[in-house]
């Protein structure tokens, strides 16, 4: 028999929604059925089956323990109702239950298969607080290609709070009408709409990646986004630093309409630029003057040359960096982004 004794905690919740069998939905921790012999002769440690991680139901009324494991014998992941009959399976040699592909309906269970997903803090919990530091540019100030850059090589997650709106109103919904007449008309998006899309997707990402260094390109964009922002994480928690690109307004434009032939952003035209570079000195400016009043702000001249950007922005990083990936090689598109190789043809 092979003993599985040497093996790290199984910390890992799994999320089961929208199965055709009501009882099979809810949520999974990890297993604590005691030490037994699987179908393929493999002793099972606390929290696994057949060598890989395993669930009990979070209720525990599933006569099966574990209610969701591995079988060696059929290469497969299984999840079982309360009576103990297997109802959903997925074949997959995965670490983990696979969430991106779709389940196969057993035997005993009842078609939709379920959705799953992986959280990497208990749910039932607050999800820990994350690491922030705010990013702000006029546009067109190269803070994209920084984040960008931070994200591949550091394993930072970028947040482009433009993006995310954009995400928002091509999605519809109750917010869209007033995103789609705000970001049009150069405006700043209310607060109302900003600062909970930001925490609701930073603790999505938290939860089923498991990052919680983040990179904010876009916010806050005004001294009330900065009340909202506390309203939210509270007024006793130091407020995050701030990276702010600093560039001429006439080099913005030339970034921007350049942008423009490969973007397809309704925003990347001389009337847009002009309404959202005049919003950004009218209400960001202060909101970047008060950082610096704090000490909270690492101003950057995007004059320099991209590797010195970078630099700084790696530097500034540093504290939450993983030092493993701060010392992995650059890879080909990073090297792009710092324009040490052409871009290749087809993104010109």
């Amino acid at each position: 028999m092979t003993e599985s004794n040497a093996l790290p905690p199984n910390t890992f919740y799994i999320e089961v929604t929208g199965s055709g069998i009501p009882e099979v939905d809810g949520l999974f921790v990890p297993s604590t059925a005691p030490s037994a012999e699987s179908e393929s002769g493999t002793v099972s440690s606390l929290g696994y089956w057949n060598g890989k991680m395993a669930w009990d139901r979070a209720d525990g009324k599933s006569a099966r323990s574990p209610a969701l494991s591995y079988s060696n014998s059929y290469t497969s992941w299984r999840i079982c109702r309360l009576d103990g009959h297997l109802a959903y399976d997925i074949t997959s040699a995965d670490q983990f239950p696979p969430t991106d592909r779709e389940w196969h309906v057993y035997k005993k269970g009842v078609a939709p298969a379920p959705n799953v997903v992986l959280h990497h803090f208990d749910p039932r919990k607050p999800c820990p607080n994350p690491n922030v530091v705010f990013v702000l540019g006029g546009p067109g100030a190269g803070k994209g290609t920084m984040c960008e850059l931070a994200e591949s090589q550091l394993g930072w997650t970028h947040l482009s709070m433009g993006e995310l709106l954009r995400v928002a109103r091509r999605a519809g919904g109750l917010s869209a009408a007033t995103i789609e007449e705000f970001v049009t008309g150069g405006k700043l998006v209310p607060n109302a709409i900003m600062v909970p899309l930001l925490k609701d997707t930073m603790e999505t990402v938290t939860r089923t990646t498991g990052k919680k260094n983040f990179l904010l390109d876009g916010f806050p964009r005004s001294m009330e986004n900065v009340e909202g922002w506390r309203e939210v994480f509270g007024v006793e928690v130091d407020l995050p630093k701030m990276l702010y690109f600093e560039c001429p307004f006439e080099v913005l434009e030339k970034r921007v309409l350049g942008r423009a032939k490969y973007s397809g952003r309704s925003d990347d035209n001389v009337e847009s630029i002009k309404k959202r570079f005049d919003t950004f000195k009218a209400e960001t400016l202060p909101t970047v003057e008060f950082f610096k009043s704090k000490g909270k702000c690492l101003e950057v001249d995007t004059s320099h040359d991209r590797q010195t950007v970078y630099d700084l922005v790696a530097q500034n990083l540093a504290e939450y960096t993983d030092q493993e990936f701060a010392a992995k090689p650059l890879t080909e598109r990073a090297e792009v982004l710092l324009g040490l190789r052409p871009y290749p043809k087809t993104e010109q």
